[in-house]
């Protein structure tokens, strides 16, 4: 199986734009407020102060739809990791925005906030739109590789489920094949509309959006752990 670190690296830049005033107080005022800490384990009760059900979304993008789940299962816990800048940003102003108490941000490696989590921790697990790495040598790159998967799968709960969505026709098929490879996830698309029809609790992303206006098709996978 691939070894989780191969993808640690981050690539590319971390901020694009120059901030804004506002967005710049936001990362000085309120990010720190919900920044998930930096060491040692993690659980819903350090972060929340209860034992609520916690649910983690890696790559968030600008965070809509972080911030959308969390407001319809306010009795839940989200977690969301991003590496880039402009996207914490993003999510700030959701959280802000929406009043969202049951939202924790970390600023860069999802795998290594994902790993202080006890084993079947997790309701849902999220990866939506990750970068493709198209070019083959780059696959070991992919998120959708056995390492990280080992991980989400540990992290888990039995009969719980990961959410995955891409636009990209390579990073279908290459998903397709590695769960195919798997046993210990369990595909829910009964039919090719199951996994063309993005689900009544998924709210859409503007990189969705992005896509559709490019003609390009989204594809939703949707596996429990079992």
């Amino acid at each position: 199986m691939s070894d989780p670190t191969t993808i640690r690296r981050l690539y590319g830049r971390r901020q694009g734009h120059k901030l804004r005033a506002g967005q710049s107080a936001l990362v000085e005022e309120l990010l720190p407020q919900v920044s998930v800490p930096a060491e040692g384990p993690l659980d819903a009760r350090l972060l929340f102060g209860d034992a609520r059900p916690l649910e983690f979304e890696i790559g968030f993008g600008a965070g809509e739809h972080l911030a959308g789940q969390a407001a319809a299962r306010p009795d839940h816990g989200f977690i969301g990791c991003e590496p880039f800048l402009n996207g914490v940003v993003g999510a700030l102003g959701h959280i802000r925005d929406g009043d969202l108490a049951n939202v924790r941000i970390h600023m860069g490696d999802a795998l290594e906030v994902l790993e202080r989590f006890p084993d079947a921790s997790m309701e849902r697990i999220y990866l939506l739109h990750p970068d493709p790495w198209r070019k083959a040598r780059h696959a070991k790159r992919r998120m959708m590789n056995h390492g990280p998967l080992d991980i989400i799968a540990a992290k888990l709960k039995p009969g719980c489920e990961f959410r995955l969505g891409t636009d990209d026709p390579t990073y279908c098929r290459w998903s397709m094949m590695v769960m195919n490879q798997r046993r210990d996830f369990a595909w829910q698309a009964q039919s090719a509309q199951d996994f063309l029809t993005r689900p009544d609790d998924w709210p859409e992303t503007r990189y969705e959006r992005k896509a559709r206006r490019k003609g390009h098709e989204v594809w939703y996978f949707r596996y429990l752990r079992v």
